[in-house]
């Protein structure tokens, strides 16, 4: 009875410490995804002045797209399907989220600092719940529209740099704006997702949602062309697209898969907010940038914002039974 009670314990810690190293990995998974994505922000802005955005934007998403496709070949019958039933919302959805977010974001990194985009695209959870409450009624209660109101008030202190006369003489950078309009492309793109549900596995999903996003890019990228707005792919160019392409781009995508099916789309999709801190450490090691004191105010206010919606949650109004 005693080697019984023994073995049972014993595979009892074993199963537990197993649970606890795959749950260990799967958080290291999610931060992994989540340094590889701060790097896109970084080699964005150190190309800003050689690569015009459409061009990375293109190129990001056209080889992401060729490297991801043959992992996912024994899901072709069920990717034709879902082509031929909802062309028009992949094209939207993925046009959405993969091209117009990332090329506005880009287009944004030209005239604004990678730290400031970092905190601005913090703001993206609240967008998210603020339009999942106007499209798909969710709940959203008293403390998620403070948390939010303090959030937009943090984001309101970054783009006007702590003077509120800059507001007042309309003295905006318009990068930050054009990351803040990046940044609500990807919320909509979040929803509409979610509203969707396309019954096919992540993964495949994802490729055709970059295919989708390969042929959105592709106007915008020839327009530059024709605009004469060509690339100069010196050997800056040519490492910065190789890592948005890659490791910020198809491994990315493919490890950010890995963290949702390990933890769940909740647990990894609230890790984004490590991406902010990575891209302010990585700003300043590589591209020199120095944190501003109305970065650290805006900040305060978009983490207090946060914890707010993450803290309080609104109450889920009880399923009554009809007798």
């Amino acid at each position: 009875m005693a080697i019984n009670v023994l073995a049972v314990h014993s595979s009892a810690v074993r199963t537990e410490d197993a649970a606890g190293n795959s749950l260990a990995a799967a958080y290291s998974v999610a931060v992994c995804c989540w340094l590889l994505s701060a790097g896109v922000y970084i080699a964005a802005k150190w190309v800003s002045s050689e690569m015009p955005p459409w061009a990375l934007c293109f190129w990001r998403v056209l080889i992401a797209w060729a490297i991801l496709l043959p992992i996912v070949r024994r899901h072709f019958g069920a990717m034709v399907a879902l082509v031929r039933a909802r062309a028009l919302e992949l094209l939207a959805i993925g046009g959405m989220g993969l091209a117009i977010c990332q090329g506005m974001i880009f287009v944004g990194l030209e005239h604004a600092d990678a730290t400031t985009a970092g905190i601005i695209i913090a703001l993206i959870p609240i967008i998210t719940m603020i339009l999942a409450r106007l499209i798909l009624d969710e709940p959203m209660g008293t403390w998620q529209v403070i948390g939010s109101i303090i959030a937009f008030l943090g984001i309101v202190v970054i783009i006007v740099k702590g003077s509120p006369a800059a507001l007042m003489r309309l003295d905006l950078n318009p990068g930050e704006l054009w990351i803040v309009a990046g940044s609500f492309c990807f919320s909509v793109y979040t929803v509409l997702l979610r509203r969707a549900k396309f019954d096919v596995d992540r993964l495949p999903l994802l490729v055709l949602l970059l295919g989708a996003a390969v042929l959105t890019a592709l106007p915008f990228y020839l327009f530059e062309l024709a605009s004469d707005e060509r690339s100069t792919l010196n050997g800056s160019g040519l490492i910065a697209l190789a890592y948005v392409a890659i490791p910020g781009g198809a491994l990315m995508y493919y490890l950010f898969n890995r963290s949702i099916e390990a933890l769940g789309a909740a647990r990894a999709g609230v890790l984004l907010y490590i991406q902010t801190i990575f891209i302010a450490v990585l700003a300043h090691l590589i591209l020199g940038e120095q944190l501003q004191l109305y970065h650290l105010e805006g900040a305060a206010l978009i983490i207090a914002g946060l914890l707010f919606v993450i803290l309080l949650k609104p109450q889920s109004k009880p399923v009554t039974k009809k007798s």
